[in-house]
Formats: C-alpha cells, sequence, structure tokens
C-alpha cells in the first residue's frame, strides 16, 4: 500500500515558527521536484511521479534543525547535517525510502572515507544514493540554491565548480549522475 505523507501537515508542523524559512525550503523544493520531473519524463525513467515528487519536496526537511542564518535557519547543528535530520524526521512517522534521499543527497553523496578523512560533523558511514529516486534527487538538487535567487537554474559549470570545491571524488560522482540524468535541458 502506497503512503501518501501529508507535506503540508509536515512544513507546519516543522517550520511553523519560521515562515521565511519554510518559504525558501518550499520554493528550492518545488524547483527540485520540478527539474526531477522533467528529467524523468525526458529519460523514460520507470519512477513514480508521486514519489519523485515527495521526495524532492521532502530532502530538505532537515534544514530547520540547523544553523544557517543566510536563509533563516535557526537552529543549532551544522547545516551538513540536515541530511541526517531529516532521515531523523521521516524515520520517525515511517517514511523510511525518503529518509534515505534527505541522507543521500547532500553534495554527489558522501563516503564515510571522506567524512573521516575531512573531519566533516557526521556519523562515519556512506552516504551515497544507490537507488534511481536516490540519484535523481541528488542530481536535481544541484541545479538550484537556498541562498541566492531561488528560481534561477545553476549552469553545469557552476555546479562542477561547486562540487569540485568538495574533492575530486565529489566532482567524479557529479560527472556520473550527469551522464546518467543529462538531458537536452541539461546546461
Amino acid at each position: 500500500m502506497l503512503v501518501k505523507p501529508d507535506i503540508n501537515w509536515l512544513f507546519k508542523k516543522y517550520y511553523s515558527d519560521n515562515h521565511e524559512l519554510r518559504r525558501i525550503i518550499l520554493i528550492h523544493s518545488q524547483q527540485v521536484a520540478k527539474k526531477a520531473l522533467a528529467i524523468a519524463k525526458e529519460k523514460h525513467l520507470k519512477l513514480n511521479d508521486n514519489d519523485i515528487y515527495v521526495a524532492a519536496m521532502l530532502h530538505d526537511i532537515g534544514v530547520v534543525k540547523c544553523n544557517a542564518p543566510d536563509i533563516y535557519a535557526r537552529g543549532t547543528l551544522p547545516y551538513l547535517q540536515h541530511g541526517c535530520e531529516g532521515k531523523k524526521i521521516l524515520d520517525e512517522i515511517g517514511l523510511y525510502k525518503y529518509g534515505r534521499i534527505c541522507l543521500t543527497h547532500t553534495g554527489s553523496g558522501i563516503t564515510k572515507e571522506e567524512i573521516i578523512k575531512r573531519n566533516l560533523p557526521l556519523p562515519p558511514q556512506d552516504m551515497l544514493p544507490k537507488t534511481l529516486l536516490e540519484k535523481l534527487i541528488c542530481y536535481a538538487d544541484k541545479f538550484y540554491s537556498k541562498s541566492r535567487d531561488l528560481k534561477k537554474e545553476k549552469n553545469l559549470d557552476q555546479i562542477m565548480e561547486q562540487m569540485a570545491g568538495f574533492g575530486e571524488e565529489s566532482l567524479n560522482r557529479f560527472l556520473e549522475l550527469h551522464n546518467l540524468f543529462n538531458t537536452s535541458e541539461g546546461k
């Protein structure tokens, strides 16, 4: 049986006292959903449109627990932990598939070795997208910022520069995703 989460209820519950952050996350998530759905259609991916939409809308639910003043996030945790926090939130209500998407969408995924080597404030575990849906959301997310023009799509060069800043492994993982999902819209 397909459980369709009430996205509005989740955002009201976790973002009720922070309307500006909720606005930013909703706009960003809608842009990611639009991009992911367009890629899925063009590439004829065998994914459910509802799953794509829900995954895109919830992938950043954990931002509310983090400290990111530039986007009005007033939590206490490092921003890098938003995926872990999102997974906790969604796992608590039984949305494990979407929780895993929260965990694996950061950067182009993060390996246990990178977490240890760079002393990142994350549990030492692989956080790499594995399923087609996880990979799609991870990829589509890279095209939109939460702290700049929310509706302006980044171009491929901007994304590659950003991924290269996290290391060669991160850039190579992004390029693998790009090869998998590149469409005629890919910039």
